[in-house]
């Protein structure tokens, strides 16, 4: 159970540990600039970082509501890995080749992080020890051979599949009766990120103002309580705090995901466990779990606890429900029975942004100059990098100083999605959906059966996963 010791919210563990930044100014008044970043999270200052970069010359600010890392970017789950959002659906929309492009430019973005944080003296906590996905029932270990055999058939010929005593030679889950494993991933801090990655960006020249509000976007307009930046781009990188600007109500949906940490554990308790190669791991539950090794020797996990606020509102600097704090606890108990007793350290929530068709995406409308790329549903920590780049290479285009790119020609380029459905319809929507799939996962846990339940299977057609 959750007790009165465990730090609930203060945005997030990461922040407890690293402190919260030095605040920057505010915007002064009315400005301009090149380019207009709005959003201070992994997207927006990976693309202030390149775009600097590639183009000295250009004179870019960031606009951030809060403190740069005060969003998803300084709450995840500190997982660098491969996976994107959509890449099923943009296989079938531009064909298997086009997929294989995108998931190939993902595998290489974890290499590109890692090599800009020690190119850049950022010490994120960074170990390469891969992604580790246990199936703990017939049906999960069923669904885990089919994405296995889907990994590799977009390219992934290094990934390997493993029984129950090769799983635990790597991590001793209970009950895990076989795993996937790949080397495109990596553990890191995400605060450690945000904080080097602000660092450098303002070293290269780019200016940043905190504490400033965006309330409106339009051509070459964004709009502030202290005054208006005008820049012939304009670029939204505000994942799932999008719901707040003006107009933007039903573009992506803030889901929330939420976390928990332990106290540090004895030797004797990681001993028990294993986990020597510090990689990430998750479950082929329907309701996933994510969790790492902290450089510490914590547990951080999470999982969706409640998943949408009506509304599309957003929590307040973290808190989280009692009752979702019990739940990822239960999680922890369940693979490590052994961690019974342990203490939980801090509890905390994000928002994450998900498109109406569960795509990442990355646009660039030239005739207005606005751009934007998210919606990420989750995947982003790796998933901004290349974000970050294929914007630099679209304004790069669109401004005559480069030509198109491989970047520029992925599948996920300028896809267009519909709108959610307005209230009640989208809150009614999402909590049956996590509802069947809670209820689809107990009742695999209660069966032999090595087929999906059914419920699960119609909640993600009805869901457009």
């Amino acid at each position: 159970m959750s007790t009165s010791s465990t730090v609930n919210g203060g945005i997030s563990f990461w922040y407890a540990q690293e402190g919260a930044p030095a605040p920057r100014e505010p915007l002064p008044g009315d400005t301009t600039a090149d380019v207009c970043i709005v959003g201070g999270g992994y997207t927006g200052l990976w693309t202030a970082y390149y775009l600097k970069k590639a183009a000295p010359f250009l004179d870019i600010t960031v606009l951030e509501a809060s403190f740069c890392g005060y969003g998803a970017s300084g709450r995840n789950g500190g997982w660098l890995y491969n996976g994107i959002a959509g890449r099923d659906r943009y296989a079938k929309l531009h064909g298997h080749d086009a997929a294989v492009r995108l998931q190939q430019a993902m595998n290489d973005t974890v290499t590109e992080v890692v090599d800009v944080c020690a190119a850049e003296g950022i010490d994120a906590d960074l170990h390469r020890g891969g992604v580790l996905e246990v199936a703990l029932s017939p049906a999960q270990f069923g669904r885990l051979k089919e994405f296995h055999a889907a990994e590799v058939a977009f390219g992934e010929k290094d990934r390997e599949l493993y029984g129950a005593r090769e799983t635990a030679e790597r991590v001793r889950v209970t009950g895990a009766v076989g795993s996937t494993w790949t080397p495109h991933g990596a553990r890191l801090h995400p605060v450690k990120l945000v904080k080097g990655l602000a660092d450098a960006v303002e070293a290269l020249g780019v200016t940043i103002h905190e504490s400033t509000p965006v309330t409106e976007i339009r051509p070459k307009h964004a709009v502030t309580p202290y005054g208006t930046v005008r820049a012939p781009y304009v670029l939204r990188c505000t994942e799932g705090f999008t719901a707040s600007l003006s107009g933007q109500r039903r573009t992506w949906l803030p889901m929330n995901s939420s976390m928990i940490a332990t106290e540090p554990l004895t030797d004797a308790q990681w001993e028990s466990i294993g986990w020597d190669g510090l990689e990430t791991l998750g479950d082929m539950a329907h309701a996933y779990m994510y969790a790492q090794r902290t450089a510490d020797g914590r547990i951080a996990l999470g999982g969706r606890g409640v998943p949408y606020r009506y509304g599309s509102r957003t929590d307040n600097d973290g808190r989280t429900q009692p009752q979702t704090v019990d739940a990822l606890r239960e999680i922890l108990v369940r693979f490590f029975p052994q961690l019974a007793g342990v203490g939980i350290a801090h509890a905390w929530s994000g928002v994450l942004g998900v498109p109406r068709d569960w795509c990442a995406t990355v646009t660039l409308d030239r005739s207005t100059g606005l751009g934007w790329a998210g919606g990420y549903v989750g995947s982003g920590v790796a998933t901004t990098n290349l974000a970050a780049r294929t914007l630099r290479d679209l304004i790069q285009q669109d401004s005559g100083q480069a030509g198109p790119t491989e970047l520029t020609a992925l599948p996920w380029v300028n896809h267009r999605v519909r709108k959610w459905e307005p209230e009640p319809l989208r809150w009614l929507g999402v909590q049956t959906m996590y509802a069947a799939f809670r209820s689809a996962d107990r009742r695999e846990a209660a069966s032999r059966t090595a087929a999906t339940d059914r419920i699960a299977t119609v909640a993600n057609r009805l869901s457009g996963r």
